[in-house]
């Protein structure tokens, strides 16, 4: 039986983007997927509005830095208020990020954004760079990826992150190097020790000025000649990159990791070879790959459809596009990333979170299932966060302190409210008969079935508004909601 153009637009929506919303949910039987497509590249074109928190250059720089001048000159009350202002301009950054996610019509944009941010994972407490970074992000998420990695490279908070800073002649700091090959481009066991030394060498003398500028310091560079990837030359840290852009290998790597991540954690080394090589041939283009991908027959495979475990920002983001809501406390969705194990702009470690089944353990799953309920009936948080060091930044806490951040973690979403005479206005004209499993295929992406008789002891008859109302909270605090 083939797929509904429901069901396959709805899988498109939440893999390039943050799922359907109220306004268009109703419409999505009436698009093809191609049509769809076209859509989403049209809207995430539009002019870029930067997400800015730090508007005051100088303040962005000082706040948090550890290892400038002007931090050794001012006194410990002056360096906490500077590191707790940097705290809140962090979760101002990721609530504004996140909101775009949720309300902006640029989806393709925004969740190509969020993969990279995985990507080129980076964590430094200067407000200033992070914002710059994520930028860079935005701007390049489905340009050409050569342009992209060149900009985070050469990025403040790129170089602070990976100690590129400490990477002079005659003192070489193998960090930067090692990851730029490990994790941008070709993927471990591709290169040799030798050739990490010899990138190590070659990027020495990248820095930047105290403006957030990129700045090459030519007498902390090694001039020598290295040999790198079989090349031999006086290679500088543009032509390293260069050469890893030559190699077939990064538009491997690179392909695999977006078919993982868009398409199923099962890879198909077939498809991807094909990806891989028009990636290679077309000079990087992203955009070109991602329709290569999306407008394919096999993406809307079966196999391929609601198989992919939600990360907690596609779970937050998604429930409050079809929810629209208004949130009187919005800092309660850092909670649940914390909670859940995904805050942006504090990754794991260099890698990025690792995503697929890690998502889900025992109290991560009773969480998720409990989300809907507390969104949308003003229900109390009070919740324990992992005691996580990575998480932490290393500032492991004694047990005073960890019980000052519990109590600041307990608390209410405050209050909210549902436009749910919005959401009800997706199933405007479906027959009272058909409204449960129309709703459910509207929520629900999974292969597996409900069983309507038991969803029915849940639902509230009073009226139609209250049955849509009480059959959605219903799906989406099942295991299956969880699913994409």
């Amino acid at each position: 039986m083939p797929l509904s153009n429901r069901l396959k637009n709805q899988h498109l929506l939440w893999r390039a983007g943050f799922g359907p919303t109220a306004e268009n949910a109703a419409s999505l039987d009436n698009i093809t997927s191609k049509q769809l497509w076209q859509l989403l590249l049209t809207t995430s074109a539009k002019p870029l509005e930067k997400i800015e928190v730090a508007n005051n250059l100088t303040d962005g720089l000082v706040t948090g830095m550890r290892d400038v001048a002007q931090m050794e000159k001012l006194t410990k009350d002056e360096k906490r208020a500077l590191q707790k202002q940097s705290r809140e301009d962090l979760k101002s950054l990721n609530l504004r990020w996140l909101d775009e996610m949720i309300n902006s019509q640029a989806q393709l944009r925004e969740k190509m954004s969020l993969f990279w941010h995985g990507h080129f994972a980076c964590r430094v407490v200067n407000i200033y760079y992070q914002q710059q970074l994520l930028d860079i992000i935005r701007s390049n998420a489905f340009g050409k990826f050569s342009d992209m990695l060149r900009s985070v490279s050469k990025s403040p908070a790129m170089l602070q992150f990976l100690n590129n800073r400490q990477n002079k002649k005659q003192h070489p700091n193998e960090n930067f190097a090692r990851e730029v090959m490990e994790l941008f481009t070709m993927g471990r066991g591709n290169y040799t020790e030798n050739d990490v030394k010899e990138a190590a060498r070659a990027f020495t003398g990248w820095g930047f000025n105290q403006q957030g500028e990129f700045l090459f310091r030519p007498f902390q560079h090694d001039t020598g000649s290295k040999v790198f990837l079989g090349k031999a030359g006086n290679f500088n840290g543009d032509d390293i990159i260069n050469i890893l852009l030559e190699q077939k290998q990064t538009a491997y790597f690179i392909t695999k990791k977006i078919y993982r991540y868009f398409v199923n954690e099962k890879t198909n080394e077939v498809k991807i070879t094909w990806l891989a090589n028009r990636l290679y041939e077309s000079g990087y283009d992203i955009k070109k790959l991602m329709t290569d991908v999306f407008t394919s027959d096999w993406f809307y495979e079966e196999k391929n459809i609601g198989t992919k475990i939600k990360s907690p920002v596609e779970l937050i983001a998604g429930i409050r596009r079809l929810l629209p809501m208004d949130m009187q406390n919005n800092n309660a969705q850092l909670l649940f990333q914390r909670a859940l194990g995904q805050i942006l702009f504090y990754p794991p470690n260099v890698a990025g979170w690792p995503g697929g089944k890690s998502w889900i353990d025992s109290s991560t799953l009773m969480l998720r299932l409990r989300i809907p309920q507390i969104l949308t009936t003003d229900e109390a948080i009070n919740i324990r966060p992992k005691s996580d060091d990575d998480v932490m930044m290393g500032q492991m806490m004694d047990d005073k302190v960890t019980a000052r951040v519990n109590k600041a973690y307990a608390a209410k979403t405050g209050t909210v409210t549902v436009n749910w005479e919005a959401v009800a206005a997706i199933f405007k004209g479906v027959p009272r008969e058909n409204l449960q499993d129309n709703i459910a295929k509207t929520i629900l992406q999974s292969n597996s079935k409900l069983s309507t008789v038991l969803l029915a002891k849940y639902l509230n008859n009073e009226s139609r508004e209250n049955f849509i109302k009480s059959a959605i909270i219903n799906l989406m605090s099942t295991p299956e909601y969880q699913l994409c």
